[in-house]
């Protein structure tokens, strides 16, 4: 299987776009293959030049991008649709070659990002306004009152790896369909996955002039773009870290983060406990752990404690690691020798502090193996802090109060879930979870692209989803006629 995917040459040329523009830079940077060390794409180093030169191509280009009619962004993103159906398996290949990404999962992503965009489609038929009474108090009298929502003007778009088509179809299809203009930086690890994108919008023939750049570079090309007067919207995916030096940097403008996450669940005594270790092992351990949302804390009700770890380690054992380019294989390696790096040194910090491994922590064919560790206690950084690879951790808890105490008590409020048959428990469960979004019998993991996402605390501000992302990318209007 491997060699059937191999044999194809797919292109690894990435150019930069400044609007319509394509050009090559003479500073380029080799990315290679997390599972085979290869050279997948050959990415143009850009620089604070480039970056400013996006920008004001988005900048001249927002007058007519937001006076194009809603029709024809609607046919662009439907064009746009049409050849990401038509080259599919090209997309999910890249995909799997940049990113490790296993190939069923590239082309589920590749469908995603198809419905991400379809689902702003649909959205934009909805971005209006409403009438306001403006005699609704004494001080107030009658008149012709509404608002209504306009595009925003720049958007500047910085999205990560572990997603690295859908989380750019997130930002830009919204971006560009309410008739903004846009500056991309796509993640480093992914440059060419980003350029077919990009491409797929700028080469449409319902493309709107220069509306979309694209440039690639380092933390100092990403500081251009977020301290420049001239975006109004800065959205961005990735790490804490890098979202606090974003809020520092970007003065008055809007500010939309989708940052780190710890997702815990709580499996209660009358769980179906088969059915839950099936999904954790899927939470925890799908894209290599490489999720805002990856399933990171168990908290076990004490009585069936035993049981679920014996469960979940048969449905890790299970799953099967290795090569990307096989359809079966549910996990590749981690995207980088660094992570994997981490990922051990935090398992051997945990064993030292009293922890002990149920399942994997080894490292087999160059990829890690799917983790799951027992005996964890609070103050182990395996717990407190975000791991992004392939590490569970169970903990016994005496009750549902002492599990949502301890899935609170952490900086990061992403998503959390619940594997219970107490409708009572469920309701408790919604309203004490301190979190953007919960899960009834099903992992935190789980996320529809329809839905609202996000969270609380440092996991962000803001909201993803089409519809939320279109409220975003917009701002508001009032007009009074008297």
């Amino acid at each position: 299987m491997f060699g059937i995917f191999t044999k194809k040459k797919v292109s690894g040329e990435v150019k930069v776009f400044f609007g319509s523009t394509q050009e090559s830079k003479s500073n380029n940077q080799e990315h290679r293959s997390p599972y085979s060390g290869e050279v997948v794409s050959i990415m143009p180093v850009c620089d604070i030049d480039d970056a400013v030169r996006a920008l004001q191509i988005a900048k001249d280009a927002f007058a007519e991008a937001s006076k194009t009619p809603l029709s024809r962004r609607i046919q662009w993103l439907e064009d746009v649709v049409q050849t990401l159906q038509k080259e599919r398996e090209d997309f999910a290949l890249v995909l799997a070659q940049e990113v490790a990404k296993p190939i069923s999962f590239a082309r589920i992503e590749v469908d995603r990002c198809i419905e991400t965009i379809k689902i702003t489609v649909a959205e934009l038929a909805h971005l209006h306004g409403e009438t306001i009474p403006t005699d609704l108090m004494p001080s107030g009298k009658k008149t012709v009152a509404f608002y209504r929502r306009e595009p925003a003007g720049v958007i500047v778009c910085i999205t990560p790896f572990n997603f690295p088509l859908n989380l750019v179809a997130h930002k830009i299809a919204p971006a560009l369909g309410a008739g903004n203009c846009v500056v991309l930086k796509p993640t480093p690890e992914a440059p060419r996955t980003a350029y077919k994108l990009a491409k797929a919008f700028i080469d449409s023939p319902y493309a709107v002039k220069d509306a979309l750049s694209v440039v690639y570079g380092d933390a100092e090309v990403g500081s251009a773009l977020v301290k420049s007067s001239i975006p109004r919207v800065i959205s961005f995916t990735g790490s804490v870290s890098v979202g606090k030096i974003i809020t520092a940097q970007a003065g008055i403008k809007k500010v939309c983060l989708e940052l780190g996450g710890n997702a815990a669940i709580f499996i209660d005594k009358d769980a179906d406990l088969a059915l839950a270790a099936s999904r954790c092992a899927f939470g925890a351990f799908y894209n290599s752990g490489q999720v805002c949302i990856s399933l990171q804390r168990i908290y076990v009700h004490q009585t069936v404690y035993e049981e679920f770890a014996d469960l979940m380690a048969r449905q890790t054992n299970k799953l099967k690691t290795g090569s990307p380019y096989e359809d079966d294989t549910f996990m590749g390696p981690l995207i980088n020798e660094d992570a994997k790096h981490r990922a051990k040194s935090w398992i051997a910090s945990a064993k030292n502090e009293g922890a002990r491994v149920i399942a994997g922590g080894e490292e087999a064919g160059g990829i890690f193996q799917p983790t799951v560790m027992g005996n964890v206690t609070d103050e182990m950084k395996i717990v407190c802090e975000e791991v992004f690879a392939p590490i569970v951790s169970l903990m016994a808890v005496s009750s549902y109060e002492e599990a949502i105490d301890k899935m609170n008590d952490s900086p990061y409020g992403l998503q959390f879930g619940i594997f219970t048959n107490d409708l009572r428990l469920t309701q408790r469960f919604i309203d004490d979870a301190q979190c953007g979004g919960v899960v009834i019998n099903d992992i935190p993991t789980l996320r529809f692209d329809v839905q609202p996402y996000g969270g609380s605390k440092l996991s962000g501000i803001g909201r993803e989803g089409p519809r939320w992302a279109l409220e975003e990318f917009t701002e508001i209007k009032s007009v009074v006629i008297c």
